[in-house]
């Protein structure tokens, strides 16, 4: 299913030989733009510009070529009544700057470590270049206006990019030219503030299935649809310029969203609202060879913005390395995709860690962290009215099953019929008739994990220790097999998620096992035979593990003791981490809400914590009361 594992011990080579085609290439490119700017003609060239024109935060729900009667997007359904409109598109990551961090190296934020939300470690730049510095290697003019958000430490966002503006007489003269145009107008916080008066009737809205139709909800849908109306207006507005250019001829022009979004429980989510995009490309005739059917005809090609990069430097004539993990989804080098796969991880302040695996009909999800609920309160995403009054809604008891099923925490494992509900509000992950697709689409997942060294298999902050005390990136310490051995953690984290009473004896005694994962995951499989069985469990290893090496497996073992009835023990616990400054720091601020018990026991301990977690610990302490030093 995934393509070949990265084979690093070639990129230095290769890179060495994508520079010195690309120094011969970009002298004769710039002989070219000398030599054309007199005449201020356009390069005649065989390889063709491109124009993407991005934007933020919204799912194909809202837009109109995708089937929503209410959407207002001329310009976007125009561009895809002449292009190319493909109707299985999906993040990545559902977030922006993981979802960008993908974009930029075209490998998988979760490949590198760089998938937990603004955390900005470091990779390997000397062996993992940006796909702008191998377009500029092949002698393109990259431009970005205005974008980057990489998510990823040692490298300035800024640094591969010729231009962070948008010039049209520039770009003219700088043919070929590949130029990201980037539109805020339909960010998230676009979505925020008065949502009483607006353009757009709240009646003409379509509410998802999961959202309860009330009048706050409905306004904040006809207020989001105001923005996405005056981001279009931005799109046309860049198409006329294209063609006012002259270039139009020469450029093929993509549109689309950096992922889902933006109503709650789309964007942060691995749901269709949450991943699935619009994604059009409009190929001009000059270029007809590199289409993938005729123009105006939606494509079922299942796409995955991985393959975006690799598709870009494959359409432009540039390097494809080895490092990119995704695959060419036009021209006469495409390929084939059965499967996509996503991820979340933390977000902002609140620790959570899923995937996904889909294919065109069903999207199969593993919550590795199912004691978190769905709907934990994240800051940024409660300043949106529509939030606070669904939770608002709940808080009254007049939510449903489905409506109120975000407010709950997680199954350990989630199957949905895409085409059938769209929504996916209906899990039909133990109906006896998909079981061979669970298993088939679960296998496909433990496959990719172990192709792309999934570095999330233990806490965030406990692979940047261990990364930290070796020495090594993430991206390096998670293909040391002998540090981070994906294989056994798979094997560790599933035995936990499905722990019964009866495994406890093989849980047992990995609690004492000299190795850190295995403990963890032990732990974990304990708290979850707790949840069934709680007098099945013998709490004095338990108690040991309150001085364990690690602090996540710590944090673990004190909340099993709390819900035991040794709640003393798990606050002097959670207590002496909060002070003295651990790097579980943020797990024991969310522990400690998900428990719903309150901050009071902590308050002290809280104040005196000074770790940061890229200051996402103080926006807990605020949300806890404290007041920040």
């Amino acid at each position: 299913m995934p393509p070949a594992p990265n084979r690093p011990s070639a990129a230095p080579a290769r890179l060495l030989q994508a520079v010195c085609l690309g120094a011969l290439l970009t002298a004769g490119a710039s002989v070219a733009r000398a030599a054309d700017a007199d005449s201020n003609a356009s390069v005649t060239n065989d390889r063709p510009n491109i124009l993407w024109l991005t934007c933020e935060d919204n799912n194909v729900n809202w837009v109109g070529c995708y089937g929503n009667p209410h959407a207002e997007t001329p310009h976007i359904d125009a561009l895809a009544a002449e292009g190319h409109q493909y109707l299985h598109c999906y993040a990545n990551a559902p977030v922006c700057a993981p979802s960008r961090s993908t974009w930029i190296t075209g490998m998988h934020a979760l490949s590198m470590g760089t998938h937990n939300m603004r955390s900005r470690y470091a990779i390997p730049h000397d062996r993992i270049p940006y796909y702008p510095d191998l377009l500029k290697d092949a002698g393109y003019y990259v431009g970005n206006a205005r974008k980057t958000d990489y998510n990823i430490g040692g490298r300035p966002d800024g640094e591969a990019w010729d231009t962070n503006k948008l010039d049209w007489k520039t770009l003219k003269k700088q043919q070929p030219f590949f130029m990201v145009v980037n539109n805020t107008k339909s960010h998230e916080s676009k979505a925020f503030g008065d949502v009483t008066k607006t353009s757009h009737s709240s009646d003409d809205v379509r509410l998802a299935d999961y959202h309860p139709d009330i009048p706050v909800i409905r306004q904040n849908y006809a207020h989001y649809h105001d923005q996405m109306k005056k981001m279009d207006a931005d799109i046309g507005a860049a198409l006329a310029q294209l063609e006012e250019s002259g270039m139009a001829e020469n450029t093929i022009v993509v549109h689309n969203s950096d992922h889902g979004g933006v109503i709650a429980r789309s964007k942060r989510f691995l749901f269709n609202s949450g991943t699935h995009c619009p994604l059009i490309v409009r190929i001009p005739e000059k270029f007809k060879h590199l289409r993938p059917g005729t123009p105006g005809e939606p494509v079922e090609d299942l796409v995955s913005f991985i393959d975006m990069p690799r598709t870009w430097l494959s359409l432009c004539g540039a390097e494809t390395p080895d490092h990119l993990q995704g695959r060419v989804f036009l021209g006469p080098e495409k390929e084939s995709r059965d499967y996509h796969v996503s991820f979340r991880a933390r977000m902002d302040e609140r620790c959570d860690n899923v995937r996904a695996i889909r294919d065109r009909k069903l999207l199969y999800i593993r919550n590795y962290m199912p004691y978190a609920p769905w709907g934990q309160r994240l800051d940024y995403l409660w300043k949106m009215k529509a939030t606070q009054a669904w939770e608002q809604h709940h808080r009254e008891g007049k939510t449903d099953a489905i409506t109120g099923r975000f407010f709950g925490t997680k199954p350990v494992h989630e199957l949905y019929a895409t085409t059938t509900d769209p929504d996916n509000v209906h899990n039909l992950v133990a109906d006896p008739q998909y079981a061979e697709d669970v298993a088939r689409l679960s296998g496909a997942l433990d496959e990719w994990q172990r192709t792309y060294h999934d570095s999330g298999l233990l806490p965030e902050s406990e692979v940047v220790r261990l990364a930290d005390e070796a020495g090594l990136t993430i991206y390096d310490f998670i293909r040391d097999p002998k540090r981070y051995d994906v294989r056994a953690l798979q094997t560790a984290s599933a035995a936990a998620l499905a722990a019964t009473p009866a495994d406890l004896p093989a849980l047992t005694r990995e609690l004492s096992s000299d190795d850190l994962g295995r403990r963890y995951w032990a732990t974990v499989g304990c708290f979850r035979v707790q949840e069934q069985e709680a007098s099945a469990l013998d709490l004095a290893p338990i108690r040991v593990l309150l001085e364990d090496e690690s602090h996540h497996v710590r944090v673990m073992a004190a909340w099993i003791l709390y819900r035991a009835g040794e709640q003393e023990a798990a606050r002097a616990c959670w207590n002496g981490l909060l002070r003295n400054d651990s790097y579980a720091s943020l797990k024991v601020l969310n522990v400690i809400d998900w428990i719903g018990d309150g901050f009071e026991p902590y308050m002290e301990a809280i104040a005196d914590c000074d770790f940061s977690h890229g200051g996402y610990v103080k926006r807990m302490k605020e949300f806890a009361g404290v007041s920040a030093n």
